[in-house]
């Protein structure tokens, strides 16, 4: 893309932030232009923050339905999925998968439970309940 060409839509996503991009000069060299955003671009993020409010939305339920512990729907509600809560904690997928059960979560260890709160930028007393009522929209 050409330096004439980089996005400058000003999205509301960016919240009057600029984002760097490589764009070609008119001599061929690379640049970094600071570009305000493309409305394509905006519309697939606010697209992707509702899945993410909606998968928070069906893991609150589930944490209070007693299917899952609490740590299932923090992972939600900060955004993340099984992966990068398993590579932001260090722990692997398939033991973050057996916290998940409230059993097994209710046993952890201060020290385990201190990995998640880091991960998770919680205080580890949040980090082991849920609110009483799930907030609508969490950015």
């Amino acid at each position: 893309m050409e330096t004439s060409n980089v996005p400058q839509q000003d999205i509301s996503t960016y919240s009057g932030n600029k984002k760097a991009m490589y764009a070609t000069q008119k001599n061929g060299d690379y640049t970094v232009i600071a570009s305000s955003g493309w409305s394509v671009e905006e519309a697939v993020t606010k697209q992707a923050i509702q899945e993410l409010e909606r998968l928070a939305n069906t893991a609150y339920q589930s944490v209070v339905a007693g299917k899952f512990s609490p740590l299932y729907f923090h992972m939600y509600d900060q955004r993340m999925d099984l992966p990068t809560l398993a590579q932001s904690s260090g722990f692997f997928q398939w033991r973050v998968k057996r916290h998940f059960k409230p059993v097994i979560f209710q046993k952890l260890s201060t020290k385990i439970l201190a990995r998640y709160s880091d991960a998770l930028g919680l205080d580890r007393d949040i980090l082991c309940t849920i609110p009483e009522k799930r907030k609508q929209g969490n950015g």
